[in-house]
C-alpha cells in the first residue's frame, strides 16, 4: 500500500524540479482511486480471486504495481503519462487490498471483526509509509519511488507464502441485483450513506494533509523546515488511525458498530473544524490537532463492511460490498481532484472545513439505523407479538 499515496508524499519535491498544474497534482491521487473502482469492478465481475490462487493474484498484483509505479523515475513529472501510470497502480492495487481482506477473513468466523480491523490497520499504516520514506529522504524523491516499488514488489513475493485458512470460501461474481437491494433494503441503504460520509472526508484527508500542513507550518517556519515537518505530521496522523483500526473492530462488536462509527465521525468531524481554525497558528497545536484527526478519520471504516454483510441477504453480501466499495472510491475520485480547487477558490481553511460535511452526514445516517435497528428487534421479540 505504499504506492496508493507516494506521488501525494514527493509532490513538494517534484514541485521544486518542474511546475504542475493544480488539476494534474489532484490528478496523479484522484487516478489511484479511478483505477482501483475500475480494477475492482473487473475483478468482481470476472472472479479472478476465485477462479485463480488468491495468494497469487495477490502477488501479481502486488508486483505489476510495483512495476508500473517505477514508470515515475522515468516519466516527466505531472505528465499524462504518469497519470495513466498512477491509473494503472490504482487497478492492480483492486487485487491487493480486496484479495488481502478475503485470505485474511479466511482464518476465523469468530474474530472477524478483529482480522478486519487488523488488515484495515495495516492498509492505514502503509497508505502513510510513503511520506515517512519522504521524511527521511529528504528531497531524493525518485530514489522514494524506487524504494516504494520495491517495498510493494517483496510484499507480493511474500504473500506466496501465507497459507489459506479452514474458512476460506469461493465468492460469487458480481450480482446486478445488488443495485436494487442496496437501495431497497433500508439497512444497507443507511449502511452505505455512512460509508459515503465517511469516504467523502477520508482519501482527502489522505491525499492533501501533507500540503496543509505544509501551508499552515510556513505562516511561522522557513519553506523548508515546513514541508519536512508536514511529512513527519502526515506520517504519524495516518499511522495512528492504522493502530486505532484494531481496537475499533474488537469496540464495535461489543458497543455497537454503528455507534462506534457515529463516535469516530463526531471527533473526525470537529477535527477538521478545529484543524481549519488553528491554520497558520502555532505549529505545536497544529500539529496535536492533526493527530487527533488522523486517529478518528479511519477506525469507522471497517465497521460500515460489517454493517453492510450483517444486513444483506447471504447470496448477495459480497456483491453489495463490491458495490458499497466501488461507490465510495468514487466518490473520492471527486473530492481528491476537487479539493485543491476549493483551496484555489477559497482558502485551506475553507476546504478544511468543507470536510466536515461528510461525517456529519453518516453521523445522521448511522443515527438512523440505530433506531430502525432498535424498532426492528422490538418488534421481532416475543414480547411485541
Amino acid at each position: 500500500m505504499s504506492l496508493w499515496f507516494i506521488s501525494a508524499a514527493i509532490l513538494p519535491d517534484m514541485l521544486r524540479e518542474d511546475s504542475i498544474d493544480t488539476g494534474r497534482q489532484a490528478a496523479l491521487s484522484s487516478a489511484v482511486q479511478a483505477g482501483f473502482v475500475f480494477g475492482a469492478l473487473i475483478s468482481a465481475g470476472l472472479g479472478l480471486a476465485d477462479r485463480f490462487d488468491p495468494r497469487r493474484v495477490f502477488a501479481a498484483s502486488a508486483i505489476g504495481a510495483a512495476a508500473v509505479n517505477a514508470l515515475l523515475i522515468v516519466v516527466p513529472p505531472g505528465s499524462l503519462a504518469a497519470i495513466a501510470a498512477r491509473f494503472l497502480t490504482g487497478g492492480l492495487l483492486a487485487g491487493v487490498y480486496p484479495v488481502g481482506m478475503k485470505i485474511a477473513v479466511g482464518w476465523s468466523q469468530r474474530d472477524r471483526a478483529l482480522l478486519v480491523g487488523l488488515l484495515v490497520g495495516a492498509l492505514t499504516l502503509g497508505s502513510a509509509s510513503p511520506f515517512l520514506m519522504a521524511f527521511v529522504g529528504d528531497g531524493h524523491w525518485r530514489l522514494i519511488v524506487a524504494l516504494a516499488s520495491l517495498s510493494a514488489g517483496l510484499a507480493g513475493l511474500l504473500c506466496l507464502f501465507v497459507r489459506l485458512g479452514p474458512y476460506h470460501q469461493l465468492a460469487a461474481a458480481f450480482d446486478p441485483r445488488a443495485i436494487l437491494t442496496a437501495w431497497t433494503n433500508r439497512r444497507v441503504r443507511l449502511a452505505y450513506f455512512g460509508y459515503l460520509g465517511h469516504m467523502w472526508e477520508l482519501y482527502a484527508v489522505w491525499a492533501w494533509i501533507a500540503a496543509a500542513v505544509t501551508a499552515s507550518y510556513a505562516a511561522t517556519l522557513a519553506e523548508a523546515n515546513a514541508a519536512q515537518l508536514a511529512k513527519l505530521t502526515a506520517f504519524c496522523a495516518i499511522g495512528l488511525g492504522g493502530f486505532a483500526c484494531v481496537f475499533a473492530g474488537v469496540i464495535g462488536d461489543r458497543w455497537g458498530k454503528a455507534e462506534m462509527a457515529a463516535s469516530a465521525m463526531a471527533v473526525s468531524g470537529c477535527s477538521a473544524i478545529l484543524v481549519a481554525l488553528s491554520f497558520g497558528g502555532p505549529p505545536w497545536l497544529t500539529f496535536c490537532l492533526v493527530m487527533i484527526w488522523g486517529l478518528s478519520v479511519v477506525p469507522d471504516s471497517a465497521q460500515f463492511s460489517a454493517l453492510v454483510a450483517d444486513a444483506s441477504p447471504p447470496e448477495l453480501a459480497g456483491s453489495l460490498l463490491t458495490l458499497q466499495t466501488a461507490l465510495g472510491f468514487g466518490l473520492t475520485i471527486a473530492t481528491v481532484q476537487l479539493f485543491p480547487v476549493v483551496v484555489e477558490y477559497l482558502d485551506w481553511p475553507a476546504a478544511l472545513s468543507i470536510l466536515a460535511l461528510g461525517p456529519l452526514f453518516g453521523i445522521w445516517a448511522m443515527l438512523k439505523l440505530r433506531v430502525y435497528t432498535i424498532h426492528q428487534k422490538a418488534t421481532r421479540s416475543p414480547a411485541a407479538k
